[in-house]
């Protein structure tokens, strides 16, 4: 396990899978994510077995209370490139529709970066998120990331396009904000 100060970075397990569906599949986070149609336990199992057991282009955690031990949520790096050494990060609290907090999301965010810089050698973390998902955006700038660039209208969501935008930080921007 990857220890932050509040939360715990597990491998996913098998049985976290059913809870992990179901946070997944909430309307109000599918419109924050890539994929925002409703997933069944077949699709669920797959991208269990392709992605996080089989992939290697992807490093998926479930994200637990230390104090307990609790599923509270997943995290990964995502779309890793080894070759120029980056990653998309990915990240939602999925207990009591919390979705993005003030203590476990930043909390777990930090160690997932801290491992993507410090233990796999990355370069550059980034992330794709669309302009309505106000809480990310927050998060990611508290973090320290950059807004790189928007790409205007990319999703259709709630009746009206919304747009995409591109944070990214560096290892050594993140090392001189004194987070590692």
């Amino acid at each position: 396990m990857i220890k932050g100060s509040v939360t715990g970075l597990r491998a996913v397990e098998r049985d976290d899978l059913p809870q992990l569906l179901e946070w997944r599949n909430q309307p109000l986070y599918r419109r924050f994510f890539r994929e925002d149609r409703e997933l069944n336990s077949f699709q669920q199992e797959r991208w269990f077995e392709e992605t996080v057991v089989g992939g290697s282009s992807t490093r998926m955690f479930s994200i637990v209370e230390l104090d307990g031990g609790r599923l509270i949520g997943a995290c990964g790096l995502c779309y890793i490139n080894w070759r120029d050494r980056n990653a998309d990060l990915s990240l939602y609290i999925g207990i009591g529709g919390l979705y993005i907090d003030d203590t476990y999301a930043p909390d777990a965010a930090r160690t997932l970066l801290h491992f993507g810089f410090e233990e796999m050698g990355l370069h550059r973390i980034w992330a794709e998120i669309y302009s309505v998902d106000t809480a990310k955006e927050k998060l990611f700038k508290s973090l320290g990331m950059t807004l790189d660039g928007r790409h205007r209208e990319t999703r259709w969501t709630a009746g009206h396009w919304v747009d995409s935008l591109f944070f990214s930080v560096l290892a050594d921007e993140y090392r001189i904000c004194g987070d590692v």
